[in-house]
């Protein structure tokens, strides 16, 4: 019996939370589309958003020039450092060093990951 009074109590609770939940969170929403209303798209269509995603995925085609120009910049910025290393600071040496290091990490995570979580490979 007392189990059954626990319960009723925590589903009369479980609903009062619920309920306040719901109130706060609609608030919360209307609050968030009032402030970011210069970022809605007028009419909010379905074809309004295919037409944005489309301007998205052209902007991003328009901006591959200057980001392959930044990526050469870059490796040409490596291939100078790599010349003269005998001028690296340790500083320098310490960050590339930490850099390959968390690079090589990330890549064992992912293969790990994508295992399945297992080490070997193999499932048992």
């Amino acid at each position: 019996m007392a189990a059954n009074s626990l319960i009723q109590q925590l589903r009369c609770k479980t609903i009062d939370v619920s309920q306040m939940l719901s109130k706060r969170a609609l608030a919360y929403y209307k609050e968030l589309l009032e402030k970011n209303d210069c970022h809605i798209a007028r009419p909010p269509t379905t074809q309004k958003c295919s037409e944005l995603s489309r301007q998205l995925f052209y902007t991003r085609l328009a901006s591959l020039p200057a980001r392959y120009d930044m990526f050469c910049k870059e490796v040409n910025f490596l291939k100078q450092k790599a010349k003269c290393r005998q001028d690296l600071k340790i500083e320098e040496l310490g960050v590339a060093t930490l850099f390959a290091a968390e690079c090589y990490a990330w890549f064992c995570v992912g293969e790990i990951v994508g295992r399945g979580f297992t080490f070997t490979g193999y499932y048992v």
